[in-house]
C-alpha cells in the first residue's frame, strides 16, 4: 500500500487531505480501503450495529460531532471490527480503552479519548455524507491512512 506522501504526489489534484487532528489508538498504523460512512453524536448505536457486519477491509468514517464528552469506540466494540474483517475506524469525537485499543490488529484514528462511554438511543444516520476535519467523505470514497495523515479520493488510491 502506498503511503500517503506519495498518494499526494502521484494524485494531486484527486485527494482530500483530512486536517492533522487525530491520534493513532490501533496496532495497525498504515491502512486503507473503501469507506463508510456515520454521523452520531454521543450514541453509537450506528458503530456497534456495523461492527457485527462483514467489513470486506472497509473504513468506517464517523463523525461525532468532534465531542471530547464520551467514547464511541471501545475494546468490546473494537474487537468486532477486527473479528469481521475490517480496516480501520476513524473518528472524529473520542475512543476509551486505549490500552487494549493499541494491542488490536485495527486503524484506529480519533480526536483523543476518554473513559465515558456513550448510551444508546438509536440516533444517527449511515451512508450520508460527512464534513470532518475540513473535508468531505462520502460512503464509496477510498481513504488511506498511515503516521503522516489521512487522504481521500472518489477513487480507488490505497491499492
Amino acid at each position: 500500500m502506498r503511503t500517503t506522501p506519495d498518494i499526494c504526489d502521484d494524485f494531486p489534484n484527486d485527494i482530500r487531505i483530512l486536517a492533522p487532528i487525530f491520534q493513532s489508538y490501533g496496532a495497525i498504523s498504515h491502512f486503507g480501503g473503501q469507506v463508510i460512512t456515520v454521523k452520531c453524536y454521543e450514541d453509537n448505536s450506528f458503530i456497534k450495529s456495523l461492527s457485527a457486519e462483514q467489513g470486506n477491509r472497509r473504513i468506517l468514517v464517523v463523525d461525532g460531532g468532534g465531542s471530547l464528552k464520551k467514547a464511541l469506540l471501545g475494546d468490546l466494540i473494537a474487537a468486532d471490527f477486527v473479528s469481521h474483517g475490517w480496516a480501520g475506524v476513524v473518528i472524529h469525537g473520542c475512543v476509551r480503552d486505549v490500552e487494549i485499543l493499541k494491542t488490536l490488529p485495527l486503524g484506529i484514528r480519533a480526536v483523543n479519548s476518554i473513559p465515558l462511554k456513550t448510551a444508546r438511543k438509536g440516533q444517527g444516520e449511515q451512508g450520508i455524507p460527512l464534513c470532518i476535519a475540513g473535508v468531505t467523505v462520502n460512503t464509496g470514497d477510498y481513504m488511506v491512512a498511515d503516521d503522516t495523515g489521512i487522504v481521500v479520493s472518489d477513487q480507488p488510491i490505497h491499492l
